[in-house]
């Protein structure tokens, strides 16, 4: 084949070509209309029928909301002819009120008006009685009740006499009756007068060890503790003497340290002495919560449970303070029961009652005064606080105050309670302490050997030598002035200085 004729194959070829690609594209075009003109065709009618639907929906909306308007409107209709009916009837009730009201006003005229005809009435027939029997209306009352108090009095007085006696015996007899219930169901110890406590000794050779070299262990124990050591032929013991129980015990305490560590000189007393004070502090405590413990009381502040505790070492006519305060707590929830008081005040409040002894030497004032004021600063409440004062009132102003009052009596006057002639002592021993105490520059004093000497310790930078010696002449001078002491009082000035340091 020649080029020519290849040539033109190759353009009647691609005439052909684009013929036939034109049908086919026509073709094409053709049917993606009609695929375009079907689903048109189908949108329109499903549009058709989704806005249909619309329409049945809200003319469905559009006819319930109608139904509820009508049920709205018919409820508010029938509301509304309720309260139109109610205002129909307040309306006649308040006519009817009305008229009633009239009607009583009318009535309390009429009333007033026979009142006072009857009056009148009443005041003629007097005037007539008064003209008959010639006597006014006064006269003839006073007759009338002279006659018949003449005639009656003996009679009445008769009757009151034996009215009275009745019921002061019935009173009488019911009243012992409940206090001998209440004191046999509350058992308390008796007082012991005792001024010194024994210590045991391991062996005879403590005891030199105790007294040391030229005595000095011996004086160390008794200027920290206060108290008198008693040493004499009795087998494996000594004793320790001090009218104040805390120093005793505390004394006691220290010498039972020393013997179970072995080691007992100046320096090793001080410590065992300081240490004693702290575990003495916790037992102080310790009597204060079982004191409230026994007594069925809670809620206590910690720092009142340990004032509490120090009534343990407190006594009064040489009756324990905090044994005491137990059994009034005991007897007045006991009394309180029976006449239908309050209990828990009761026995809070014989529990706390004497709380201000506890202070009364650190603090001014009376006792009953400081005990009122710490209970309430402590928060108790007003009923409880004011046992303190009730008790040595002589009209409490409570049934609950008089109820604590006569559980005080009742503890402080039954057999073996209380003995006179320990407290005279104790009183005699504190007076002669405040004398020594009351001069400036005095530190501390102990009374000592039932209150024939006395030791006092003074400040080194306040009293020299020569004031030491003016100083005790003072006291002694003071002592024999303001006291009733017997036989003689020895006055020993101890005056030493402490100088500490540490080596690091």
């Amino acid at each position: 084949m020649n080029p020519l004729q290849l040539i033109g194959a190759l353009i009647i070829g691609a005439i052909l070509g684009f013929f036939i690609k034109k049908l086919f594209t026509s073709q094409r075009v053709s049917s993606a209309e009609k695929k375009a003109e079907t689903i048109l065709a189908k949108a329109n009618q499903k549009s058709a029928d989704i806005l249909l639907e619309a329409k049945e929906r809200s003319l469905k909306v559009i006819e319930e909301a109608k139904g509820e308007e009508k049920e709205r409107r018919k409820n508010l209709q029938d509301l509304e002819n309720r309260v139109t009916k109610r205002e129909s009837l307040f309306d006649q009730k308040l006519m009817e009120l009305e008229s009633d009201k009239q009607k009583i006003a009318n009535d309390k005229k009429q009333l007033e008006k026979n009142k006072a005809e009857i009056k009148e009435i009443r005041q003629q027939q007097l005037d007539k009685l008064e003209k008959v029997a010639a006597l006014s209306q006064e006269e003839a009352k006073e007759i009338l009740i002279k006659n018949t108090e003449v005639r009656i009095k003996d009679d009445l007085l008769q009757r009151m006499r034996k009215l009275e006696e009745q019921g002061s015996e019935e009173m009488e007899a019911k009243a012992k009756e409940m206090l001998s219930s209440v004191i046999e169901r509350c058992a308390a110890p008796h007082t012991v007068e005792t001024t010194t406590t024994s210590v045991s000794l391991p062996n005879e050779e403590m005891k030199g060890r105790i007294i040391g070299r030229e005595g000095r262990n011996i004086k160390s124990i008794e200027q920290l503790t206060g108290v008198e050591i008693i040493i004499d032929d009795t087998p494996d013991t000594i004793l320790v003497s001090a009218f104040n129980p805390i120093r005793r015990h505390l004394a006691k305490r220290t010498l039972d340290k020393l013997m179970a560590d072995g080691r007992i000189h100046p320096g090793r007393i001080e410590e065992t002495v300081n240490t004693a004070k702290k575990e003495l502090a916790v037992d102080i405590k310790k009597a204060g919560e079982e004191a409230a413990y026994k007594a069925g009381i809670v809620g206590l502040d910690n720092k009142l449970l340990q004032i509490l505790g120090r009534l343990k070492y407190r006594t009064s006519y040489g009756q324990n303070q905090l044994q005491h305060a137990l059994e009034v707590s005991y007897l007045a929830g006991l009394l309180a029961a029976e006449l239908k008081a309050d209990v828990s005040v009761c026995k809070k409040g014989g529990l706390l009652h004497d709380i201000g002894k506890a202070l009364d030497h650190e603090i001014k004032g009376s006792h009953p005064e400081i005990g009122y004021d710490l209970m309430k600063k402590f928060g108790l409440p007003e009923e409880v606080a004011y046992m303190s004062l009730a008790h040595h009132e002589d009209h409490p102003k409570t049934l609950e105050g008089t109820i604590v009052k006569i559980a005080d009596a009742i503890s402080g006057s039954r057999p073996g309670a209380r003995r006179d002639s320990f407290e005279e002592y104790i009183q005699r021993l504190t007076e002669l302490e405040d004398t020594a105490k009351s001069f400036a520059g005095v530190e501390k004093a102990y009374a000592i050997q039932a209150g024939r000497e006395i030791r006092v310790f003074v400040s080194p930078e306040q009293i020299d030598d020569y004031a030491s010696e003016k100083l005790a002449r003072d006291i002694a001078n003071k002592i024999e002035n303001d006291l009733k002491y017997p036989g003689e009082i020895k006055v020993t000035i101890i005056r030493e200085k402490r100088i500490t340091e540490y080596a690091r």
